[in-house]
């Protein structure tokens, strides 16, 4: 017989530990699955590690410019990659061990360390045992996608995951993938000292977003000494001499790169392909993807997906803003939705990129009287005094409801900066609610309302 719970958690990422702890809090005798490594993606393999090496290459990168801000390095910089790796691997060991305890030591939970399988639309086996509940909550995240690229069995590769575990430094880096994942890899890797190429399928480097930001970037990495070759319309790997060749299909340049190692960050997949889905009746979009409805309920009652495996974003704080409207429904009767979410999220590049709501391209297509604000960084008090005058800041206001409809701050701080823009866009309140507000000087922040005095008709 199985085991019996009133709910089921299967995974941990950044959606199921809370999920499981208000669960039990509301009575709810509840089970948590866990395969691998408490904290999922973000914890393990994304946010933490990455940010936390984001960081160091940063604090390099400084050290280097030290002549620009009065002071002297006697000696190159060293890169000490061991402890680069130690003071990472700290961060990501005190978050997971921290959450394992946590929920080890919930009242009312009970963890299974096991790869969690539906046998049917409320049971569950995980380590030869079978549990049973009414509710079901999947949270099992995702992975890095290998594409099928000719030649990809025949070298060895890297993807996010493996590249963390590498001891030594690439020599040369080769990152398949001009995006998110890819750039900020890409910076990080080449201010540790490895030389970087990235090659990228589309005629610009992340191609979602406006045109100006892609150049504006590329330009920025090229003076930190990083290469691209775009229109890559035919990529393939081969050995070469202990490393790996990618062959390219460009305009311009060598029709293939030699390297050392070969990133391959071209999107991910969800982890919902040994998960036996079919026997609980589960639907799946066509890339795997479970199909839920604006509160993350999936078709078969009493079963929810949250997080990246439902297909509505990778991003931890979508995530745990599933966990948020999950439980809201569940548990408070307040029936949020997915579509009240404003799209929101940064590149960690250094200057990062922090977006919310709609880009020039998106504002266009829907047809609306558009008005921009901007302002080149180099027009900001604060980042003229920092030496961190790289990129700009752009807001997009509806002409006739005078609300924001999406805003960039490509700059040093953008990734803090652009909430303020973005809680105006929650309140729904007019553009000028920020226009007219007085900001602390010297900031980033305070040139907001300035960009928004002098709004223009988008061209």
């Amino acid at each position: 017989m199985p085991t019996r719970f009133d709910a089921i958690v299967i995974g941990t990422g950044q959606a199921g530990p809370a999920l499981a702890a208000r669960l039990a809090k509301s009575g709810r005798r509840t089970a948590v699955l866990e395969r691998h490594l408490f904290g999922g993606t973000c914890v393990n393999t994304g946010c933490m590690p990455t940010k936390t090496m984001v960081a160091s290459a940063r604090a390099i990168h400084l050290a280097r410019r030290g002549a620009e801000f009065g002071f002297t390095v006697h000696g190159a910089v060293e890169v000490d990659l061991p402890r680069v790796r130690a003071r990472r691997d700290a961060v990501v060991r005190d978050a997971s061990g921290g959450l394992e305890e946590w929920m080890k030591g919930t009242p009312n939970v009970t963890v299974f360390e096991g790869h969690g399988r539906f046998t049917g639309p409320r049971t569950v086996a995980v380590n030869g045992e079978a549990l049973e509940a009414g509710e079901i909550f999947i949270n099992v995240g995702g992975r890095a996608l290998v594409p099928d690229l000719p030649g990809v069995r025949d070298v060895p590769h890297l993807t996010n995951t493996s590249l963390l575990a590498l001891e030594t430094l690439p020599a040369h880096l080769v990152i398949v993938g001009g995006s998110y994942i890819g750039l900020e890899f890409a910076q990080v890797y080449r201010r540790l000292g490895s030389q970087v190429t990235v090659i990228e399928r589309g005629e610009r480097l992340i191609g979602r977003e406006d045109e100006d930001i892609s150049t504006t970037l590329q330009r920025l990495l090229e003076q930190e000494g990083i290469e691209f070759r775009l229109s890559a319309n035919c990529i393939a790997l081969s050995p070469d001499r202990g490393g790996v060749s990618v062959a390219v299909d460009c305009t311009e340049g060598s029709p293939s790169i030699a390297g050392s190692h070969v990133l391959l960050a071209v999107g991910r997949r969800p982890n919902t392909d040994d998960l036996g889905l079919d026997a609980a009746g589960v639907a799946v979009d066509g890339r795997g993807y479970v199909v839920v409805d604006d509160h993350c309920r999936t078709n078969v009652p009493g079963v929810w997906a949250l997080g990246e495996c439902n297909g509505h974003g990778a991003f931890t704080h979508t995530a745990y803003n599933d966990y948020e409207i999950v439980s809201a429904t569940l548990l408070d009767g307040d029936a949020r939705k997915l579509s009240d979410r404003i799209a929101c999220y940064a590149l960690f590049t250094d200057p990062p990129v922090g977006r919310v709501g709609m880009t020039i391209q998106e504002a266009r297509a829907s047809g609306r009287q558009v008005l921009v604000g901007y302002r080149p960084m180099t027009k900001v008090s604060r980042a003229v005094e920092m030496g961190e005058t790289h990129g700009f800041m752009r807001a997009l206001v509806d002409a006739d409801s005078k609300q924001l409809l999406g805003a960039v701050i490509f700059g040093v701080g953008g990734d803090e900066v652009v909430h303020s823009l973005a809680d105006v866009m929650y309140a729904k309140a007019p553009y000028t609610t920020i226009s007219r507000a007085v900001h602390i000087h010297p900031t980033i922040s305070e040139l907001i309302p300035t960009m928004l005095q002098e709004l223009q008709p988008l061209g």
